[in-house]
This record gives C-alpha cells, sequence and structure tokens, in this order.
C-alpha cells in the first residue's frame, strides 16, 4: 500500500510517499480501507518531534510508527477474531495510529459507525478534534445550561466544533476570531464574535462563567481578567513556548494556581471513546453540529496539507482523500 512516511523529524519537507507493507489486523484489530484523514495539531507535533518531551512517548531519534496521521474514515476491510462490533462493508471513523496510508488497523474502541449523513471527508475531521472540544466543554469545564461561554480560536479546528457543542450543551456562545473568520463563526451558531485583530475580550467589559482557549498563546493573567470570580477556564492542548514543553506549560502554570484561586484553571488532555464517537455522530446526522473542511489534499500532498493547517488561517479543518 502507499503511505506519508517519516524516518526522521523535521518539517514537512521529511513526509515521503512510499509503498510500505499493508498493516494485518490483530485479535482486536479492526482493518480499515482508508478513504479521507483528517489533519490536527498533533500530526505536526509527531512529525517535527516539537516539543521534545513528546519524544519520550513516540521516539527519542525518529517517531516509532513513520506512518503519520490520527483521524481516520473509511471502510472495513477485515476484523480480528476479537471483534464483535464491527464486520466487513462498515463504514466507520475514529482514531488510529498511520492514518495518512491507504489501509490502517485501528483498535475496536476507537471507532464507530460513520454519521450516515455525513461524507468520508466531513467524517475523518472529527474524530480528535470535535471529541476534544466535547471533552473540554463538558468534562473538564462541567458546561451547565444557560452559562456564558466563550471560546477562543472559534474558526479553527477544535474552535468550529466547540461553538456547536456548546449551543448543544444550552451555552450563550461567544467565539474569538481573525476579521477572516467572522461570517464563519457566525454560521456555525455563535450568538456573539470577537475579532482579536481589532477587539480586546480581556478589556473587563464583560466576563464569563467558561473559556476554552484553543489558541494557545495568550498569558493567564490576561484569560483571567475575562472569566468570572468563580468561572473555569480549559486550555486545550499547548501551541508556541519552548522546544522542551512548547506551550504546554500553562497548563501545568494553571494546574499550580488553580488552588489558590476563587477560578478553576484546567487543562484538557481528550481521550476518543466509542462512546464520544457516537454521540457526535448523533448530532451530525441530526444536522446539529456540521463538520467544516477549509480546504482537500490528495494523499500525495500530505506535505501540503499540514503546512496549510499549520499557517492558521485554515476555516475549519484540513483533510487529506485517499
Amino acid at each position: 500500500m502507499k503511505a506519508i512516511v517519516q524516518d526522521v523529524y523535521g518539517s514537512a519537507d521529511v513526509l515521503v510517499l512510499r509503498d510500505v507493507e499493508t498493516p494485518a489486523p490483530g485479535g482486536d484489530d479492526v482493518l480499515i480501507r482508508v478513504r479521507a484523514a483528517g489533519v490536527e495539531q498533533g500530526v505536526w507535533h509527531l512529525m517535527t518531534g516539537l516539543p521534545f518531551l513528546t519524544r519520550a512517548f513516540f521516539g527519542f531519534k525518529a517517531p516509532k510508527n513513520p506512518i503519520r496521521g490520527r483521524e481516520v474514515a473509511g471502510r472495513v476491510e477485515a476484523v480480528g477474531q476479537n471483534v464483535v462490533g464491527f464486520r466487513p462493508g462498515d463504514e466507520v471513523f475514529g482514531t488510529a495510529e498511520g492514518t495518512f496510508a491507504e489501509f490502517v488497523c485501528a483498535k475496536e474502541g476507537k471507532i464507530a459507525l460513520k454519521p450516515v449523513n455525513a461524507s468520508f471527508e466531513r467524517a475523518a475531521i472529527v474524530p480528535v478534534s470535535a471529541t476534544t472540544a466535547l471533552q473540554g466543554l463538558r468534562d473538564s469545564g462541567q458546561l451547565r445550561p444557560g452559562q456564558d461561554v466563550l471560546i477562543i480560536g472559534a474558526g479553527g479546528g477544535v474552535g468550529s466544533f466547540a461553538v456547536q457543542l456548546a449551543k448543544v450543551l444550552g451555552a450563550q456562545v461567544t467565539g474569538v476570531c481573525s476579521t477572516a473568520k467572522l461570517d464563519l463563526v457566525r454560521s456555525i451558531g455563535a450568538d456573539h464574535v470577537i475579532d482579536y485583530q481589532h477587539d480586546d475580550f480581556a478589556d473587563g467589559a464583560r466576563q464569563f462563567d467558561l473559556i476554552l482557549d484553543t489558541a494557545g498563546n495568550r498569558p493567564l493573567s490576561v484569560l483571567r481578567r475575562a472569566l468570572k470570580p468563580r468561572g473555569t477556564l480549559v486550555i486545550v492542548g499547548g501551541e508556541g513556548g519552548g522546544r522542551w514543553t512548547g506551550g504546554f506549560e500553562r497548563s501545568l502554570r494553571a494546574a499550580l494556581i488553580s488552588p489558590f484561586v476563587g477560578q478553576k484553571l484546567t487543562g484538557v488532555m481528550a481521550t476518543e471513546r466509542q462512546e464520544d464517537l457516537r454521540y457526535l455522530a448523533q448530532l451530525i446526522d441530526a444536522g446539529a453540529v456540521t463538520p467544516v473542511i477549509d480546504k482537500s489534499y490528495p494523499l500525495a500532498d500530505a506535505a501540503g496539507a499540514i503546512r496549510h493547517m499549520r499557517d492558521g488561517h485554515a476555516r475549519g479543518k484540513v483533510v487529506i482523500t485517499v
């Protein structure tokens, strides 16, 4: 099969389209013929090996798994002897390691039946980003109906799902984004939008019950000014910062400060679960959530897809078709 492979850490230039052996499913695996694969920030981190802290888990000198990609949508080709929930021909979506390829093996608990009303491309951008948004709002943020929620990075991959999911959960939603993404954020349900290029959401004019920060580049002191005295800040991932910890030091600092202030300051490390994928599929089929695709790339141009995702201008998400 053809796959996007890297032998060393580095920029998108290290990615190569290569013929590799098709994986064979183990007893608990589902072999998927990939139709589309989502592009999310984790792909960049594993490609570059940055921050260096990630290498302790994924390989010091080179990635343990040389094939990139984690989000997937496709058809089941074969199942292991212990798999009971899927059969060949099923259309599925979820997460696996090495989805920038023609075939990938996924664990049964990491996939679910694809939303009927979503194409493979739209389904493929859901598993990591929408799950992160859902768990950030519902689990880490403990969002309740009627609360005022601020989504920073509302026009991006996680943010575009967070706006819609916050509305599903009954919140009043304000989205923060660039001028170019204002219309998108309005169209997916935000009650209010703030253009960070012209306005300061932390000017004290308004405070929020919950802030979900997907942008990863504002100091905690700024974010706390926009938060109610008993409000909750949820930090998604980490971007920027140093080469050792990236932006994840903000989450660490938040955890240290939180016990000593009235506000709850926390991060979220999402775990893709089948029950959440099923819930998201139901919302998509009901029309309550619409996956937003900015641009589609062929498998051979996975490097271009990652570059486009990283430049920060994508409206929604980038997807690779196979």
